[in-house]
């Protein structure tokens, strides 16, 4: 099962494919699905503030019986409660009971206040502090991105992002600069074309590449996320999935396969794209017929030369 590990231009390495506790809550399920995730080889486990259940990831991790060493630990600065980031690292350390995380994240560039480079600053300084041994970003563009390295000391090490083919497109220019800065990409919902998103464009592609290679669909759109260069986040309650999801670091695509992918996949993103339009077309409609029937019920005249 090749999910290799990944080096950072921190010098740090991380494993490329991580259990991501999103979508998880709290209590005692998270726990227990941790643990599952331990059992079937995920030794890189992705948190954040914003999940609520750093705190989880640490019991799981205690009660598993590995070493710290053994697991790489991804938290986040969601800006939650107020909290600056200087305050937050020490919350999240302190949550998962462990003296450092290998990576800190700032969740989203609108969280970087009062601007990018002082928010960066004060990541810099976590790792200075000693309670991260890399930092980066999650859902930067290309333009945030930029901001950051024309001020900063560290390099950020990852830019986690959505990742699947249906933005891919709107997605390469992110994945083209990180290329270029050593930064390196983490997907998250790489399967939501699967999950959210069913029988568009990408069924044909995915389902005869799958039925030629032996495997899943799930387990193709996982290993184009790879071929793409991207460490993948990914998450399931089912411990057969998660070893599927192992077992599709085995599986490499030909450049037709990929290339296959890529076509549905920009196919499928300009439908997508088209519908929503649509969406915010007929919403726009709507709030103007509101209007017109409040204006008419509280007998308001309207202006022809304002509309």
């Amino acid at each position: 099962m090749p999910w290799d590990l990944v080096t950072l231009n921190s010098g740090y390495v991380m494993p490329s494919i991580a259990y991501g506790t999103w979508t998880l809550g709290n209590g005692q399920g998270p726990i227990d699905q941790i643990a599952q995730a331990f059992d079937t080889g995920y030794y890189h486990i992705d948190t954040a503030q914003g999940y609520r259940n750093e705190g989880e990831v640490g019991i799981a991790l205690h009660e598993s019986g590995l070493l710290r060493g053994d697991v790489f630990i991804t938290t986040k600065y969601s800006g939650f409660d107020g909290l600056d980031i200087p305050t937050a690292i020490r919350n999240s350390v302190n949550s998962i009971d462990t003296p450092y995380v290998d990576l800190y994240l700032i969740h989203n560039p609108r969280l970087a206040v009062p601007d990018i480079p002082t928010a960066w600053s004060e990541m810099e300084k976590v790792v200075e502090d000693g309670l991260a041994k890399s930092i980066g970003v999650s859902n930067f563009g290309v333009q945030d991105l930029e901001i950051l390295l024309a001020s900063a000391k560290i390099k950020p090490a990852v830019n986690q992002i959505l990742l699947h083919p249906y933005v891919y497109l709107q997605q390469a220019p992110i994945l083209k600069y990180a290329a270029e800065h050593a930064i390196v990409i983490e997907a998250y919902s790489a399967l939501k074309p699967l999950t959210k998103e069913p029988s568009g464009p990408l069924d044909a592609p995915l389902n005869e590449i799958a039925t030629r290679l032996g495997a899943t669909t799930d387990q193709v759109l996982l290993a184009w996320t790879k071929a793409k260069g991207a460490v993948i986040v990914t998450t399931s309650s089912k411990k057969t999935r998660l070893e599927g999801y192992q077992d599709a670091g085995d599986i490499e695509l030909s450049k037709e396969d990929i290339a296959a992918i890529d076509a549905a996949g920009a196919l499928g993103e300009k439908r997508i794209t088209a519908r929503i339009g649509l969406r915010k077309f007929g919403v726009g409609i709507l709030v103007g017929v509101a209007v017109l029937g409040l204006c008419n019920y509280f007998r308001v005249r309207i202006d022809k030369k304002l509309l």
